[in-house]
């Protein structure tokens, strides 16, 4: 995958998270509920476009941060919020 698109999508995934309020262990402990071998570290490294993300984590992520696919995989920078994609 595209680094810059990695890295808009973590993006994306750290802001939802910092709108709920909620830190990289809660989101790993959720997704390690959830069946999905994440530790804090990894959630860290999607956050910064270091680590791919997988589908079975996006489908978690989506249920865990209550949000959109279109949401979480917005590359428009201006309108992030208005669950565009592409």
């Amino acid at each position: 995958m595209n680094r810059d698109v990695e890295k808009r999508i973590g993006n994306n995934i750290r802001n939802l998270r910092e709108q709920l309020g909620v830190t990289q262990d809660y989101i790993a402990a959720k997704l390690q509920l959830g069946g999905c071998d994440v530790t804090r570290s990894a959630v860290a490294k999607i956050e910064v476009g270091q680590r791919h993300l997988y589908v079975d984590e996006l489908i978690l992520l989506k249920q865990i941060l209550n949000t959109s696919f279109e949401e979480i995989l917005s590359l428009d920078e201006k309108r992030r919020s208005s669950a565009s994609f592409l």
